[in-house]
Order: C-alpha cells, then structure tokens, then sequence
C-alpha cells in the first residue's frame, strides 16, 4: 500500500527524463533525453568528455574529465583511465568523474539521480562480477530512480533504415563494427538482439596503436613513453590506412631511408615533420613538408634568439601504426586481422542471415576516421566476399558518437523505455543479483535459439 500524501503518479516510477551514458574507455557520451518529447534527439544533444583523471607534474594540478578543456600544458600528463579493455574497473576513480560532469556540474547535464532514469551502456562479454559493481553503484551511490544497462552496440540497430522512416522499431539485420579505444569488436545484431555466438574480438584499439606510436617515436627519435596525449594527437592528425598490402609494401620502400653511405632520398608525399608544441607559446602541433635540414638540427644546435622548435620526423609511422588493424602479426600478435575476424563472424551465422548482414554493415568508433579505413575495409571485404552477396558498408555520420544516438532514440520511446527500466525500489526489494540475472536473461535472448 503507498503511504499517505504519495504522489498520484507513484505507481508509475518512471522518470521522464533519461541520463543516456555511453561509458567509453577514452571518452563518455551522455545527453538528457525527455521520453515526452516529440523531437528526436541529434548528435547535437550530446556532450563529450573524456572518461579519465589527470594529473599534471608541472602544473601540481589534477583535472577531472571536462577540466582537461582547459589545460594548456599536456607535457608529461599523467592519466588515470577507469575503464579498461571496455569495462569500468575503477569505480573510485569512475564515481569522481561521474560525480564531477553530472552531480556537480553547474551547467550541461547536472540532474537529480532520484528524479533521473538512467540508461548505461557497456562492452559484450563484461565480466559478472564489474556488472554487480556497476549496478550497486548506480543504486546504493548515487541512488538513480531507474536504471537498464546493456550493450552498447546493439542500440545502433534503433538508428531508422533510411532518414524518412518514422518506424521505432529496430533493423531487423546490422552488422556493427565497433573500432575504438579498447579493442575492434564485430557484433551482428538480430531485430535489436545481439548473436553472441557470432561475436568476434580483435585486441587492436585505439590504445594500442598509441603505444605502439610512442615506442616507434621513443627508439628512433625522442623519449616520448610519457607523452601520451602528445602522441595521440599525433596519430590523429597524420596517421593514414595504405590502399592495400601491396601499396603498404611500396610505401615502406618509399620512406626508408637506406644503409649507411648508401642514404636514399625519403618520398616528400609520405614523410612529414610534426613540430612538436612547448606548451609556452604553443598547446598543440601540425605537420608540414619534410625538411631534411630542420629534421637534422636539435635544440641545441638552434639560434638562442627567434624561435626554436623541436621536430618529429615521420615516415612511415604514419601507416605503420594503423596497418595493425589489418595486420595484427606485425608486431607478433597471434589474431586475424579485420577483415578475417568479420568474416569469422559472418561464418557463425546462417545462410540467410549472412546475406541480409553483409548488406547492412556498419562502422562505428573513433578508429574509423582514420583516412583510407574505409577503402581499405571495404576493397579487402570484397576480396573474400563471395560473388552472389551484395556488400554494403557504411561509416555512421559521426562514429564516435553513433551508439550514443541509438541509446538516445531507445530512450525517448517511453513505452520501450519503460519495458527494460528496474527501479530503485524493485532492487531495494530483490537485490543485486537478482538485477543482475534480470539483464543477463534479456541480453542472452538469443533470436537463433528462439
């Protein structure tokens, strides 16, 4: 029986407002969506922010998700990411970042957790064990009214088919090819469910091939193992996908330099020069045609008057580093490449359904913006596709914030919505595992066995 003077509408725990957070390893994307409203949410209802805490030797400072927008010294930044391999694994460090962008926050997504339904999104797979702590966290720390979490990906298949279709219902066949921070993960998804026995993981992230930038930089040129974000940004701005095998065979031949006395001039279309920022006049980088010259000359080699600049050479760095997502086994990684792994997957699946998948696939994650991904996926797809399937492969409009929109759309259907929600109460009454077998089972449902 409620209590006396309860609400009228108290038998309905329902928010009509939905924190919608797709909890990434390197960024968070989240967005207030009103399951009342008539307007469909955009990519513009969404905040980025990056998911970490960093410190700064230089500066004595520790900045906390948003607060990295302004900083201007990155030099030697050290971060403390709480998700790893996908999965939050740091909840001390997780509950501050929270607590800072949506408890504290002045503007932008502040909200009341108790007047707040929350729709959390995570990696397939996640370990039983960080789902329970996730779920008393959201409950017994911040206390959130409602609460549905489930993998992220499957949301992409609530983007409508074509932009005039005005249906809610999920695609009933997408092939996602989720390429981010973590890993690469290919999950097709079935009428809204994903097919876990087809679901297929590659280790290559955006956090690898990083790394992997910063040992190359460090061994040839500079020590950069604490530049993290420095490096990054590097790889963002100047990393590029070769055509195919065989153009990244020929650009490699292009960018060596020779033996000793036997020196080879570098091909000035691939080989450029990042100067590097000092983090006093300057907080950001750019490339520029390489100078063999200025590439030669070190600081101290500088005039002390006019500026001075420190410069990383790049050849081929630039498509090295990517080539890892096709190529795994050049740095002694035992997995297939994208390609194969996507293949894998499809081989796991019916006839029928493989056909409908390989006509809807889509890409999604940060990775995908790197220039020539997508040519090159889509020409070494085609390759192993057999001749009787047609292909189509597509980048979401905006791949880094793709999931979150799907999320954002499931929300802002109230009766959907309202179908997956478990409240406060009901976890109050039934406790954590119980919720945790309650997400399992909708999660397992898999359409092939039903």
């Amino acid at each position: 029986m409620a209590p006396r003077g309860s609400k009228k509408g108290s038998s309905d725990p329902t928010q009509n407002q939905t924190l919608v957070l797709d909890n990434g390893a390197y960024t968070l994307k989240a967005g207030l969506i009103s399951s009342s409203s008539q307007i469909l949410p955009t990519y513009e209802d969404c905040r980025v922010a990056p998911n970490c805490i960093a410190r700064s030797s230089r500066e004595k400072r520790v900045y906390i998700a948003s607060e990295l927008e302004k900083c201007n010294d990155f030099g030697e930044m050290a971060f403390r990411r709480p998700v790893e391999k996908g999965f939050i694994v740091h909840w001390e460090a997780e509950e501050a970042i929270w607590e800072h962008e949506f408890l504290n926050a002045k503007t932008g997504l502040r909200c009341d957790p108790k007047e707040t339904n929350l729709l959390l999104t995570e990696k397939p797979n996640c370990p039983a064990v960080l789902q329970k702590n996730c779920d008393e966290m959201v409950f017994e720390q911040f206390g959130f009214s409602n609460y549905y979490r489930c993998i992220g990906p499957t949301l992409n298949a609530y983007h409508p088919p074509t932009p005039s279709s005005l249906s809610s219902l999920p695609q009933e066949c997408l092939l996602i090819i989720d390429t981010s921070y973590s890993d690469t993960t290919i999950l097709p998804v079935y009428s809204g469910q994903i097919l876990h026995s087809a679901v297929r993981r590659l280790s290559i992230g955006g956090k690898l091939l990083t790394n992997y930038l910063k040992e190359l930089s460090s061994l040839r040129h500079y020590n950069m193992m604490e530049e993290t974000h420095l490096l990054n940004e590097i790889k963002e701005a100047v990393s590029f996908v070769a055509h195919s095998t065989q153009a990244f065979s020929k650009d490699l031949d292009r960018t060596w330099k020779g033996r000793i006395g036997d020196k080879r001039e570098l091909d000035p279309s691939i080989v450029v020069d990042y100067v590097l920022p000092d983090y006093e006049h300057t907080s950001r980088g750019y490339a520029r045609p390489h100078d063999p010259v200025k590439a030669m000359m070190r600081r101290g080699l500088q005039p002390m008057q006019g500026p001075r600049e420190d410069i990383l050479p790049l050849g081929n760095e630039r498509f090295a580093v990517p080539e890892l997502l096709f190529n795994p086994t050049d740095i002694g990684i035992q997995e297939a490449g994208l390609p194969e792994c996507v293949m894998q997957s499809l081989s796991a699946l019916p006839e029928a359904l493989k056909a409908s998948m390989l006509r809807n696939i889509m890409v999604v994650g940060g990775n995908s913006l790197i220039p020539g991904f997508m040519e090159r996926l889509e020409s070494e797809l085609r390759a192993v596709t057999p001749s009787e399937y047609t292909l189509n492969i597509t980048r979401a409009d905006d791949p880094i914030k793709h999931t979150w929109l799907g999320a954002a759309r499931f929300a802002s259907n109230p009766d959907m919505l309202k179908s997956v929600l478990v409240s406060k109460a009901e976890y109050d009454e039934k406790g954590s595992t119980w919720l945790g077998k309650r997400f399992a089972t909708r999660a397992a449902n898999d359409p092939l066995e039903l």
